[in-house]
């Protein structure tokens, strides 16, 4: 396999990659769907690292609605039970250079918010969870790290109103909090007005509660993504991303990665974002007091409609690429098979050949099943996607789809191709027999539909090419800064398919804080 992990040019960046990751979703090891072993599996088809978390405990749960108590108090006794098995597999498909895994719990809370808490191994107590408050958890976990075993606490679905279960900014500290989990399932917490709101049973999101506004008060964090999927499918294409830049996929290089916010949220492509400011890469609290340097590098995972960057929470620049002819064809072409009608099960058989071109890499967006609520039940197994590249130019690809739920909802599967020919290169592909076959030279006018069969049978799309110059946006500017003593600055990518990355902040002080 050759999963697209992409650099920057950007020397703050040198030698170092940007993995893509999940390390916040669920399955029937507390409350949830499929087996932990499901999940990473699904989870190695297209991330690099993952962590696959239990539900442990909810020290203010509210006595009602009953049904919802019953349900936790249930996945957390699960979760007790089954730790030792939980350890074990993710201690057992961990793999330095290849695959990276984490162990983790959820520890919920109305008052301080919900958090998840990772170890730097495959090991560790879930005692942490009887804490009662969020000291308490801290004070846990400042005894593991004297005992040599390093942990992080980080919030999620932070948008929701501070006291239901949203961030409290009040009592939010980054001693075990670098980051934050911004997006998710549950929405985009960037700002009231961000795109993916809040449309979850939990209600709407609370500009109080969001990043810009804990930015606004001083707070330091790094932003990233992860899915909080809830049947067993780490990196559910479109609910959250966790990208880092580390210079090695290891433990150790995911985890300084995390701690040093060297981190971005993507809602699903693997968008490459890489930002630095005078020199120094996302993430760093740096002191200036001339004129800021800033450098952007940008190569998404598909045409980029603007990238944006933001300072103290106002757009300060907007551009988009530049768009001129690329000679040679060094892009993305993309097949996407599902739609048919709604809960009849589509089962996909694809082979793909790239003829007078060469497969530089993959990039799968995969969707599970993506259900709301995770008492509600799911049909079928939850690991039912396979890919394999045989060579520079094939590839095959198994699936399932069952049809969009709403017309709001993608429920479909997506292999993104890295390709370098020319015009005359030719996408081959075969769907459950169905052939089709267009240049890049027609896929660069526009997308390809095609059909398994008669009137709401399985659907076939090969998406409208996007070579390199719809895709990279590189960006160098100066800024004097607003005169106050504190500027941050971070960088917002929207892509024409409606995918997005933020980057982690950059915080310059005007003088010594």
């Amino acid at each position: 396999m050759a999963l697209a992990r992409v650099g920057s040019s950007l020397e703050a960046y040198a030698g170092m990659l940007a993995y893509a990751g999940d390390i916040h979703n669920h399955c029937d090891i507390s409350y949830g769907h499929g087996s932990i072993e499901e999940a990473y599996v699904n989870a190695r088809l297209q991330l690099d690292f993952a962590s696959v978390t239990g539900h442990a405990s909810w020290h203010d749960m509210p006595d009602h609605p009953s049904h919802v108590r019953e349900y936790h108090s249930r996945g957390f006794a699960h979760l007790r039970d089954e730790w030792d098995r939980v350890q074990e597999v993710t201690e057992s498909v961990h793999e330095d250079g290849q695959f990276v895994t984490l162990l983790s719990f959820e520890w919920h809370s109305m008052q301080y918010g919900d958090h998840c808490i990772y170890y730097k191994s495959g090991q560790g107590p879930l005692a942490p969870a009887s804490a009662r408050s969020l000291e308490q958890l801290r004070r846990v976990l400042r005894k593991l790290k004297r005992s040599g075993l390093d942990a992080l606490a980080i919030p999620h679905h932070i948008g929701y109103k501070s006291g239901r279960r949203g961030i409290n900014w009040e009592t939010y500290s980054e001693e075990f909090s670098p980051v934050v989990e911004m997006l998710s399932m549950h929405g985009c917490g960037e700002s009231d007005v961000a795109p993916r709101p809040y449309l979850h049973t939990m209600g709407p999101r609370d500009t109080a509660s969001t990043a810009q506004y804990g930015l606004h008060l001083g707070r330091i964090f790094g932003f990233i993504g992860s899915t909080d999927h809830h049947s067993a499918h780490p990196g559910s294409h479109g609910y959250g991303r966790a990208m880092v830049w580390a210079d090695e996929l290891t433990r150790d290089g995911i985890w300084n990665a995390l701690r040093a916010r060297r981190t971005y949220a993507a809602t699903g492509d693997r968008i490459m974002v890489a930002t630095s400011v005078n020199g120094f890469p996302m993430g760093a609290a740096i002191l200036s007091n001339g004129k800021r340097e800033i450098a952007i590098d940008v190569m998404g995972g598909d045409a980029i409609d603007y990238v944006e960057l933001v300072r103290n929470g106002e757009v300060i620049a907007r551009t988009s690429p530049a768009g001129t002819g690329d000679e040679d064809f060094d892009g993305v072409l993309s097949v996407t098979v599902g739609w048919g009608e709604i809960g009849v099960k589509t089962a996909w058989d694809v082979e793909l050949e790239v003829l007078g071109g060469r497969i530089t890499a993959v990039e799968p967006r995969l969707h599970g099943n993506d259900v709301v609520a995770p008492s509600n039940s799911i049909e079928g197994k939850c690991s039912f996607s396979a890919w394999r590249q045989i060579d520079d130019h094939r590839l095959v690809f198994s699936t399932e789809t069952r049809g969009n739920p709403t017309v709001m909802t993608d429920a479909t599967q997506q292999l993104a191709l890295h390709v370098t020919g020319d015009d005359h290169t030719v996408l081959l592909g075969k769907f459950n027999g169905v052939e089709m076959r267009h240049s890049i030279a027609e896929l660069l006018q526009g997308s390809r539909a095609g059909y398994t069969g008669g009137f709401l049978s399985g659907g076939i799309l090969i998406h409208r090419a996007s070579p390199r110059s719809s895709r990279q946006v590189q960006l160098e500017l100066l800024d004097s800064g607003t005169g106050g003593p504190r500027d941050w600055y971070y960088v917002r990518v929207r892509q024409h398919n409606d995918q997005y990355a933020w980057s982690s902040p950059t915080w310059v002080d005007s003088q010594a804080r």
